[in-house]
């Protein structure tokens, strides 16, 4: 916890309208700093999720390969393939995982110092509820992304995609929220293992004076709590590509529940394909957890001290 937030807790167990407000924004201005940079990695990952097995002709073998073959059949632009997507998402989606993550955590530590378990609950609890704002812009993205040989300048637009699957499939979880479950499983997990090691690991951060190394102490404990949510929770991210993203035959449907999807992957392909794309996954959101949690504190450090 930062010097201004502890003040602040001294001053009041319970935050302000205010105080919300100011978490709020500072989640969403995290979430899109962390978007634009990592993006790339976010393409990337899809594209390995999506490929089949090892007599894929078409199967990228490393992510250099796949970083090569982008550049040069799609041009550099298509790196942020469905970047407009999570821009429109990643402020309100970010918003609400600190925003519940504060709230779940007031509410589940009754007054007293929250716990680790406490920790990984309201993480938990942030997740699925981001979950849910998030799976329509996700299902968007996941389709723009998958879109090989195509450069950015011909692709179709977000809004564009977004009314084709709403007229073709609907709004519910065969259309426009197709892999729901899956989207749900994923931020719930990664959530509980993020905030859950994070803050459990805080009171071993060593006490300096120093900025530098105040920060440096962030962004690594960042850092690890992201590349470890992303190593346990990526089967759930496999199944919502394979279920958002387009099915092996046009018009059959073969993966939809998160689960069965999961259990189909390991039958046919193996354990190791529960854990495709794990390279730039890790490459991207274990910077990302770094990201996200430094301008988060920081920022929201700053409007508290700015707007007390």
């Amino acid at each position: 916890m930062s010097k201004s937030e502890q003040s602040s807790a001294v001053k009041t167990t319970r935050p302000t309208y205010k105080r919300m407000g100011q978490q709020f924004v500072s989640g969403g201005a995290a979430g899109l700093v962390e978007i634009c940079l990592m993006h790339p990695l976010d393409v990337v990952k899809t594209r390995f999720q999506l490929q089949g097995g090892a007599n894929d002709p078409t199967r990228y073998t490393s992510v250099a390969h796949c970083f090569r073959t982008m550049y040069r059949t799609e041009g550099f632009l298509s790196f942020y393939k469905g970047i407009l997507p999570p821009i429109l998402a990643e402020t309100p989606k970010r918003a609400v995982k600190f925003f519940f993550f504060e709230r779940y955590r007031e509410l589940l530590s009754f007054g007293q110092p929250s716990t680790p378990l406490v920790y990984a609950a309201a993480g938990m609890g942030c997740g699925l509820t981001e979950g849910f704002v998030i799976n329509p812009f996700e299902r968007v993205k996941v389709q723009l992304q998958s879109e090989r040989n195509v450069k950015l300048a011909e692709q179709e637009s977000t809004f564009s995609k977004a009314r084709k699957i709403i007229k073709s499939e609907g709004l519910g979880m065969k259309g426009i929220n197709r892999g729901l479950t899956a989207t749900l499983g994923r931020h719930g997990v990664w959530n509980m293992v993020y905030f859950g090691f994070y803050h459990s690991i805080k009171k071993y951060i060593p006490q300096t004076e120093s900025r530098g190394k105040e920060f440096a102490f962030k962004l690594l404990s960042g850092f690890t709590a992201g590349t470890l949510a992303s190593t346990i929770n990526i089967p759930y991210d496999v199944a919502k590509s394979r279920i958002q993203g387009p099915q092996p035959v046009p018009g059959q449907i073969k993966y939809y529940y998160a689960h069965r999807t999961m259990l189909l992957i390991y039958k046919e392909e193996g354990f190791r394909a529960l854990f495709k794309g794990l390279t730039p996954k890790v490459m991207r959101l274990g910077p990302s957890g770094a990201i996200m949690l430094v301008v988060y504190d920081y920022l929201s450090s700053y409007l508290a001290a700015r707007f007390p």
